[in-house]
């Protein structure tokens, strides 16, 4: 993302017509990239989640085991509490090079295929530029 605001200009791709988004929705290249999107987010999600309930739940009703000293001072609440951020960190860092490697690609070769499409509809005086 960029920090310089662009103004539109001679370069800019040209935009797809609001008929043609919906085509894009309705296409099968673009129901395959939600496809792999929700394959790899809902089951990511059902983990953290329970992962999350179980870490909650073990300290509203197993306080005798989340005081277990682990080494000196740190206990497993600490300790489990400590692991639940380095979740946090380790499945951004998973759903970022499973994005680059599995939606990126798909997404651009959507996106390729619709400035092509709207490209055309400029050359033939149907469509308008961003």
């Amino acid at each position: 993302m960029s920090t310089v605001e662009h103004v539109g200009g001679p370069a800019d791709p040209p935009t797809p017509t609001p008929e043609q988004f919906l085509e894009i929705d309705a296409s099968p290249e673009f129901a395959d990239l939600k496809r792999t999107l929700r394959s790899w987010v809902f089951p990511m999600t059902a983990f953290f989640l329970l992962w999350y309930a179980v870490y909650v739940l073990l300290g509203a009703f197993a306080h005798d085991f989340m005081a277990i000293k682990v080494w000196g001072n740190i206990n497993v609440g600490i300790f489990l509490g400590v692991a639940q951020i380095i979740t946090t960190f380790l499945i951004t860092g998973l759903y970022v090079r499973f994005a680059n490697s599995k939606l990126d690609p798909k997404a651009q070769a959507i996106r390729d295929s619709a400035t092509v499409a709207a490209a055309a509809n400029v050359s033939h005086g149907n469509g308008a530029r961003a």
